[in-house]
This record gives C-alpha cells, sequence and structure tokens, in this order.
C-alpha cells in the first residue's frame, strides 16, 4: 500500500438514498406497511431506519421526477479510511467527489464516486447514533425502537443488489481491488462468463450483489436493497401483512445462493424491489473461495431452491427471469 501503514477497510453497508417518483406512496409503504422508523425529516427528505438500526438512518427517500437511486453509503471501519480510499481511488483513476459534514445530514465528512456501472458509492465514518424519542424507545438499553411497533418490522438493513449492463468481471474486480470486497458465490451463463455475484466486507454471504443481464437498461440500475428479519416466522407474518395490505409479492421461499429466505415486494411509489429477508449462513473461514454455480445449477437450486420453484420442473428458466427481472 506505499506510504499507507494499513489498508483501508470497509465496515459494513450504511444506507441507501432513494429518489420516488410518488413520494406518499413510498412513505406509506416502508413506514407504514414496512414499519421502519421515521428519524426526522429536513429539507423534504425524509430519514428512516430499522427499529434495531443504531445510526441516524438506513434509507432515506425525497421526491423526484423520476425514481431512482441517488447514492448507497457505506461505513469505513475508521475515520483517516475515508481520506485514504479517496487518495487510492484518484490514484487509480476513479473521479472523487469530497461531501462535506453536514451536507448529508447527520453525517460527516464523506467522499462519493462512481463503479465502472455508474453506480454511486458513498463512504463515511461519522454518523449521528441518533436515540429514539420516548415513547418509541425500547427498554432494551442494546436496542433503539420498540420491536413489532407497525408492518413487517424489520431489525436492520442487510444488502443490495445492483443490476447492470455492465461486464459483471469487471465490476466484481474493482470491488475487491479498490474498495476491498470478498467474492463468496457467482454463476455463469451456459457460456461460462461470470453473470452474477455475491460479495461482502463483513462475514455475511452479501453486503453487495452484482446481476448482469442484457435486460438492464442502463448499466447502473437497483435490483433490491434487502432489509434482515430475525427468523423463518417472522417473514411468514410478513406475507399476512403484505396480504393484508393489498400487496402483491414473490415469495416466501429459500435461496440456494446464500442459503436464506426471502420475500420480493415492490414499493409502489418508487418501483423500486426490496427484499424481505432472513436466515442463510455466516463465513468465518479465512482462506473462503469463492462458489462457483453453473448456469443449469442456479436453475435447479441456486436462486431458488424451494417455494417460488415450479412444483412440476417445467419451466425453471422463466422462474428465475421472474426472480430476476426489472
Amino acid at each position: 500500500m506505499g506510504k499507507f501503514l494499513y489498508a483501508p477497510e470497509i465496515a459494513k453497508l450504511g444506507h441507501v438514498a432513494l429518489v420516488s417518483a410518488d413520494l406518499e406512496k413510498s412513505l406509506s409503504f416502508f413506514r407504514d406497511t414496512i414499519g421502519l422508523e421515521e428519524t426526522e425529516v429536513v429539507d423534504g427528505v425524509h430519514y428512516l431506519r430499522a427499529w434495531g438500526d443504531f445510526e441516524h438512518h438506513t434509507l432515506s427517500i425525497k421526491a423526484g421526477s423520476t425514481s431512482y437511486i441517488d447514492h448507497i453509503g457505506w461505513r469505513t471501519k475508521r475515520r483517516e479510511d475515508v481520506a485514504t480510499f479517496a487518495k487510492l481511488l484518484e490514484d487509480a483513476g476513479t473521479e472523487v467527489r469530497w461531501i462535506q459534514a453536514g451536507e448529508e445530514v447527520a453525517q460527516g465528512e464523506a467522499i462519493r464516486f462512481e463503479l465502472p456501472s455508474g453506480h454511486r458509492f458513498e463512504l463515511y465514518y461519522d454518523m449521528e447514533k441518533t436515540p429514539a424519542d420516548e415513547s418509541r424507545k425500547s427498554v432494551l438499553k442494546n436496542q433503539t425502537y420498540k420491536s413489532w411497533a407497525k408492518g413487517v418490522s424489520p431489525r436492520r438493513i442487510d444488502h443490495v443488489n445492483l443490476q447492470t449492463s455492465h461486464d459483471n468481471a469487471e465490476i466484481v474486480k474493482y470491488l475487491q481491488e479498490a474498495l476491498g470486497f470478498k467474492l463468496r458465490e457467482y454463476f455463469v451463463n451456459p457460456d461460462d462468463v461470470q453473470v452474477a455475484s455475491w460479495l461482502s466486507v463483513t462475514n455475511l454471504v452479501h453486503d453487495v450483489a452484482i446481476m448482469s443481464t442484457p435486460r438492464s437498461k442502463e448499466p447502473n440500475e437497483m435490483h433490491h436493497i434487502a432489509y434482515w428479519l430475525d427468523n423463518s416466522q417472522d417473514l411468514l407474518r410478513a406475507a399476512d401483512i403484505l396480504c393484508e395490505a393489498d400487496v402483491q409479492f414473490v415469495g416466501p421461499g429459500k435461496h440456494g445462493i446464500s442459503q436464506a429466505m426471502y420475500i420480493y415486494v415492490k414499493d409502489p411509489g418508487s418501483g423500486l424491489r426490496l427484499e424481505i429477508f432472513t436466515n442463510g449462513y455466516l463465513i468465518f473461514e479465512p482462506d473462503w473461495e469463492p462458489i462457483k454455480w453453473t448456469y443449469e445449477e442456479y436453475l435447479k437450486n441456486g436462486s431458488a431452491y424451494w417455494g417460488d420453484r415450479r412444483r412440476d420442473d417445467v419451466d425453471r428458466d422463466a422462474q428465475v427471469k421472474e426472480l430476476l427481472r426489472s
């Protein structure tokens, strides 16, 4: 690393900044149906988090003429890592923009830059851990809000899944070499070309996934964001809540990759897909070797291990497209 005494590191996924073409519908969905707590509203931007999230926000929503993801925030392990990443990224030819403290509410100094696909990432360290007001505060000192206060009520943000028309291997290489992500699982198409990858900086199977598909109209689309539920019973409860709200969804089912259970549901305001996510496995081995799935293996067990896969197994390819479509 040259003159640097240590390699800068990303600690975890921090937040997603959503712009919605129908703000009221998005707020109704995320606040009331999903049950995220609103921290505050500043200059038309609504800041939300799950009941177990400690930082000021894990999702922000503001109105726009169209819907899109403005940026995805990642917290570094050390305050000085932000500047170190900036230096390394610039030396490697990445254009970096500095975000001054307070420019994003409750957040300290940060940098923003784009992946080769055009997805905009933000790196920061300082973020206020805003306490909940007394009416919503948990009696548990190690928890922010009362759990199960409303809606689906996920515990925390979990991961993001980026969709792109860009070369998958190139984005994965950038995430690995520039940002320190580790490749955990991936699958290839019938021509043995890598088209989907799951990477992490934590013990999770993925903090970020990359899906490359010709169905993407742009190289920097979002497939979904995910919030975590504690167990499978919570996921079944979520299905009931979504049915009562007359919201269509895909699932419940279980992925082979990650071994996690899921429900996919779309925000009616922005069209953003949300995955409600639970179970799965953790990775502790320092010498983990990325797991490769062939196209046939992925169709059979990788995406929908059970749940949404067709009972007669006639058209698994169509089912995979259903799970991956925009």
